[in-house]
């Protein structure tokens, strides 16, 4: 896909990942600064240096969580994004789309009602990651290479049909606790409120599957001409979607599984970045990881500053007329 008109060569281009890292620092300082004990530059300092006792048991048992967490799960799901849609050719692919936050969704739900929470930290993500799978696979089962995008789109339409009515079926059971449904519903709508370190060790895979993702740039990159010309090039196509498809999954479901379903993540910011930038995937992996987290905290911290609206509706606020405007540009 061709770059916007206004970027013009290569070194006009390579300023969005430094600008983006400058906005997500600001955006970052302005996170733990706000709320309802509203801080100065100067108590701020003093609460991170641990100068102010208070301060600092704001910023560093309650905001600084948060706010790590909103950058792991913003670099998950854009990465995630990036590598479906790498995967299948299409840029309207997405881990929400397509299932596989759905999967996740359905998948954590069960445990959350089933009480399985309570046995440990991981038991959440775990099941979230099989959750996930079901879903990617059954994509693969019902939109098999080369699907056109409406194939794919309705294959996803069908499994988040199917997952929603698991999800729906759980919730709307009596058998579930009424504490463990005000949970669900909570979680359902995707947040980071009351957020702690020990959902930040939970997201820490993100980081490994970033890691391992940005390698794959190049080959990705080949993938993208025809699975017939990148085996020519020299590319193990069969391994390299194998690896795609387990990176894919294991970064939405673990987002999922931290702060529960939080939508067009995986959509918006690979696909802007890609009208921006080019197709190259060395240079979109970084930029989605920094542009991802900078996305999810931007709408967390508008969500507060419009009186506490959960993470998920206001990506989903953003996120849905992008997605009719995407649809529009290529109809």
């Amino acid at each position: 896909m061709t770059a916007m008109p206004f970027i013009k060569h290569d070194a006009a281009r390579d300023w969005f990942l430094p600008a983006m890292v400058l906005l997500l620092f600001v955006l970052a300082v302005a996170s733990l600064a706000s709320g309802e004990v509203g801080m100065t530059p100067a108590r701020l300092w003093a609460g991170l240096t641990g100068a102010d006792e208070v301060a600092s048991t704001i910023i560093w048992q309650l905001r600084l969580p948060r706010v790590i967490t909103a950058l792991l799960v913003g670099s998950a799901l854009s990465t995630g994004g990036l590598v479906m849609q790498a995967y299948f050719r299409n840029s309207l692919a997405s881990p929400d789309l397509l299932g596989v936050s759905s999967g996740s969704a359905a998948g954590a739900v069960v445990a959350i009602s089933a009480g399985w929470t309570a046995i440990g930290l991981w038991v959440l993500p775990i099941t979230a990651v099989v959750g996930a799978a079901v879903a990617t696979f059954g994509v693969l089962a019902l939109a098999k290479r080369g699907a056109s995008s409406e194939r794919l789109l309705l294959a996803g339409v069908a499994l988040n049909a199917l997952l929603g009515a698991v999800t729906s079926y759980v919730l709307s059971t009596g058998v579930v606790l009424y504490e463990r449904n005000a949970q669900l519903l909570f979680w359902l709508l995707g947040g980071l409120e009351d957020r702690t370190w020990l959902h930040v060790w939970a997201a820490l895979p993100v980081v490994a599957a970033v890691v391992l993702v940005w390698p794959l740039g190049r080959q990705m990159d080949l993938l993208s001409l025809g699975e017939r010309e990148a085996q020519s090039l020299g590319v193990e196509v069969r391994g390299l979607r194998r690896r795609m498809l387990v990176l894919a999954t294991v970064l939405a479901a673990t987002a999922t599984a931290v702060a529960g379903i939080v939508g067009f993540v995986g959509l918006v910011v690979p696909h802007a970045f890609r009208l921006a930038v080019g197709p190259e995937h060395r240079r979109l992996v970084p930029l989605c990881v920094v542009g991802g987290a900078t996305f999810v905290l931007a709408c967390d911290l508008a969500g507060r500053m419009a009186g506490g609206l959960r993470l998920g509706i206001v990506t989903a606020l953003v996120g849905g007329p992008f997605f009719l405007w995407l649809l529009r540009r290529r109809a």
